[in-house]
């Protein structure tokens, strides 16, 4: 059902600050159809490549790790992701280079982003506790995972119409009295993994949403 694997690469096209529709258009029987094809202002063509942990600097702290992928077009760190048969999991954060501005966050437990088998009512929530170091600064915080599959029906990228899995993920993060929400909407097709992804603002409260701070869709 995902058959991602170090080495593997992907185009997306990425848009931040972007307007959108979440919401999409319900059909008959519940499904949704979202189109993402059009171009949006600002958009960048990146192609992303899945890290083999072998000879990254950062291996010996993550055993398990599959692969590591850029987790965001503002960012270059990357989330370092576990795949197995319980699907795909985020193990922790980490900067490309080692060194004292390093980052090396680790999750306790990993948080599962694609667990499959992925029913159309799946849900799941993780509360985890984040360690480590953050551009060199020791770093202890927590971060709740409220996900589910919100929503069943098509995503139409640059790249083509794709069956999909909509999950819904809030994001709260609690660092000593400061909290911040997100919330994402991961589109999963079978064989392919995530095809599109809107990521909202910060301190986002409506369930669907129009502000983007960023959007990406996979391209040929």
């Amino acid at each position: 059902e995902l058959p991602m694997m170090a080495g593997q690469t992907a185009r997306f096209r990425i848009a931040t600050d972007a307007t959108v529709d979440t919401a999409g258009q319900l059909g008959a029987g519940g499904a949704r159809t979202w189109t993402l094809a059009a171009s949006l202002p600002g958009d960048r063509d990146v192609t992303s490549t899945l890290l083999a942990p072998t000879g990254a600097w950062w291996a010996a702290s993550f055993p398990t790790a599959s692969y590591a992928a850029r987790l965001s077009i503002d960012s270059d760190l990357l989330g370092v992701m576990r795949l197995d048969a319980s699907g795909l999991a985020l193990l922790g954060v980490v900067s490309p280079e080692a060194g004292v501005t390093r980052t090396e966050l680790s999750y306790d437990p990993p948080v599962p982003l694609l667990p499959t088998p992925l029913g159309p009512s799946a849900a799941w929530t993780t509360t985890a506790t984040v360690n480590g170091v953050a551009l060199g600064v020791v770093s202890f915080y927590s971060e709740r995972y409220v996900a589910r599959v919100d929503a069943v029906g098509t995503m139409t990228t640059p790249f083509g119409p794709f069956p999909v899995r909509r999950i819904a993920t809030d994001l709260t993060r609690t660092v000593g009295a400061a909290i911040t929400t997100k919330r994402t909407f991961g589109f999963a097709a079978e064989c392919y993994g995530t095809v599109a992804t809107i990521s909202s603002q910060d301190y986002e409260t409506a369930s669907e949403f129009t502000s983007a701070a960023e959007v990406w869709r996979l391209i040929p």
